[in-house]
Parts: structure tokens; C-alpha cells; sequence
């Protein structure tokens, strides 16, 4: 004989406001579907990888001279970042882009019908992938900055201490550095200017484009008089 459920389990999820319950289910749909993706875990080793490989390799170049120098020790070593924003640019396109390619977005929002949750959840998710894969590409960038840069020079006596977090100033930029990474997938998604906007004068838009093609136009007409549009006849 089976035993029905608790009634505090069952009702549960009707004890839930909508918008929390949507929430918790749209995130963890999100979660899943990005775990899943077959290039997710790839994108997220390779801003690691590129990160920290750019770094430290700028890192071993460089050299200070006996009579000093002018540079950063803790940019040099977080140069890797420029690179490293490519590979979640990639992954923050991907993560839409192969919903809409595939169909699949349509049973998203079949599942989902409220878009902004359905965008909060994926922005959501993202960045806290892209939060620790960043924090650990800025730890490795750090790391081989304080072993590389005291034999070319870096040292002490030339005005230089080994990089620590313990510094405020290198901290505050390997916290911006990851706050920087992390952000790049809301960039990715911004929203396509509003219908009305004019094009730049150098190219043109899909937005925009699509906003010209909806609107009515005032094709010109011949009368006896001269030329005048067809909405003023």
C-alpha cells in the first residue's frame, strides 16, 4: 500500500509565490541546458587557458633593466584578459543563438512564456560560469607574474614587490578583472536600438532595417498640380 505524500511537500510548491517558483524552475532549466551544451566546458577551459597563457607569456618577456622601469607588474600579468573576453563573448552568443538555430527556443517559451525570466535566468547562470572560471583565470595570471617577473627584474630593489592580494591596488584589479569577464554575457545580449532610431552613416541595422520595413511609407505620387505623397490625397 503506498503512502501519499506529506502534505507539507505537496503543497509546497503552491505555498511559493509564481514569480519565485518561475524563477527557481527557469534557472534550473538554464543550468542544465548550458552544462549540457557540448561547447560550453571547452569555451570556459579556453578562457582560462588563453587567459593565463597570454599572461605568462608577457610576463617571461618582459624585463626590467638595472636602471629601472616604468611598468605594471600586476597589468603586465592580467594582459591575457583582452583575450580571454573572446571566448566567453563566443559562449554568451551561443547560449541564445543555438536555442533559435535548433528550435528549441520554442519549447523554452512554450515551458516559459515570461521572456525577461527566461533572459534573467540565462544571464544569471552565465555569468556565475564565467564568475569562477574568471576567478581562476586572474588567479593563474597572478601566480605566474609573481614567479616570472622577480628574475627579469621586478624585484624590491628596483621599486617592486611580488604580487599578493594582499595589496590593495592589485586586488582591486584582479576583482575588476573577473567583474569585467562576468559582465561581457549582458553586453552580448543588449537589446537592438528601438524602432525609429536612425541608422549610423557608415552602415545600416537589422533592427532598424526591420523597423522600415514594418512602417508604412508615403510612396510620391504625380498629380496635375506636381508631386505630393499618396497619404495626402
Amino acid at each position: 500500500m503506498s503512502q501519499a505524500p506529506p502534505a507539507g511537500q505537496a503543497n509546497m510548491r503552491q505555498a511559493l509565490p509564481a514569480g519565485q517558483a518561475n524563477m527557481r524552475e527557469a534557472l534550473h532549466a538554464e543550468w542544465t541546458k548550458l552544462r549540457t551544451a557540448p561547447g560550453t566546458i571547452w569555451l570556459l577551459l579556453a578562457l582560462i587557458a588563453l587567459t593565463v597563457a597570454l599572461g605568462t607569456a608577457v610576463a617571461a618577456a618582459v624585463t626590467c633593466p638595472s636602471g629601472g622601469c616604468n611598468q605594471d607588474p600586476t597589468k603586465l600579468s592580467l594582459t591575457g584578459i583582452g583575450l580571454g573576453q573572446a571566448a566567453i563573448a563566443i559562449l554568451a552568443v551561443l547560449a541564445v543563438s543555438g536555442e533559435y538555430s535548433t528550435g528549441m527556443i520554442r519549447i523554452t517559451l512554450t515551458a516559459m512564456p515570461r521572456r525577461p525570466t527566461v533572459l534573467a535566468a540565462k544571464a544569471t547562470i552565465l555569468t556565475g560560469m564565467t564568475l569562477g572560471a574568471g576567478t581562476l583565470a586572474v588567479a593563474g595570471c597572478l601566480l605566474a607574474g609573481r614567479l616570472l617577473l622577480p628574475p627579469n627584474g621586478f624585484t624590491p630593489a628596483h621599486g617592486y614587490q611580488p604580487l599578493s592580494l594582499a595589496d590593495g591596488p592589485t586586488l582591486r584589479a584582479a576583482a575588476g578583472s573577473v567583474l569585467y569577464l562576468a559582465l561581457i554575457p549582458c553586453s552580448a545580449w543588449a537589446p537592438p536600438p528601438p524602432c525609429g532610431t536612425p541608422p549610423p552613416p557608415s552602415g545600416w541595422c537589422s533592427a532598424c532595417s526591420t523597423c522600415s520595413r514594418s512602417s508604412p511609407r508615403r510612396s510620391p505620387t504625380r498629380t496635375g498640380s506636381g508631386t505630393s505623397s499618396s497619404s495626402d490625397r
